[in-house]
């Protein structure tokens, strides 16, 4: 679907990458865990800023525009070998998990309110830690039971609902 007359593809800008190398998700949850740890011991507001922009950057356009994500999909992903792949919607969900509880992180610190934004950062590091070294998606696991619910349309993963179309 293009804009009106602007030759744009705006579901090709706004794309998310299905299926997604588990790797290169896990290694950059690890990170977020390593930059949100510094934050955290900083007390720096930078840091939460750079943590928000990354998981709205990832969210909206996938890793094509987070240094993170760019790190991990083109640089250390690959030096492990054969890709693992996953359904992409879920991993998608996780960062929009990521998103708001890193924006609301930020928007407390803002606020001066930092003891809340310490603890909404250590719950995004709780769960990004889950997923980096225990391969643990928190949001997929959530995306997956919402799924199963009928609150997200089957049709948003296949994958996800029919064993065999999943990849290992």
């Amino acid at each position: 679907m293009h804009g009106r007359g602007s030759g744009i593809s705006w579901s090709a800008v706004f794309a998310f990458p299905n299926p997604v190398n588990e790797y290169a998700a896990r290694i950059t949850a690890g990170l977020v865990v390593l930059l949100a740890g510094a934050t955290l011991l900083t007390g720096s507001g930078w840091g939460l800023v750079l943590i928000a922009a990354g998981f709205w950057l990832r969210v909206l356009f996938g890793p094509r525009f987070s240094p993170l994500a760019l790190l991990s999909v083109k640089l250390l992903a690959p030096r492990l070998g054969r890709a693992r792949l996953v359904p992409g919607p879920p991993k998608r969900f996780a960062q929009g998990m990521g998103t708001v509880v890193s924006s609301t992180a930020l928007l407390l610190f803002a606020a001066g309110a930092a003891p809340a934004a310490w603890i909404a950062l250590a719950v995004l590091i709780a769960a990004a830690s889950l997923e980096a070294f225990a391969g643990f998606c928190l949001g997929c696991v959530i995306f997956g039971v919402l799924q199963r619910r009928g609150v997200i349309p089957a049709d948003i993963c296949e994958a996800c609902n029919n064993v065999a179309l999943r990849r290992s």
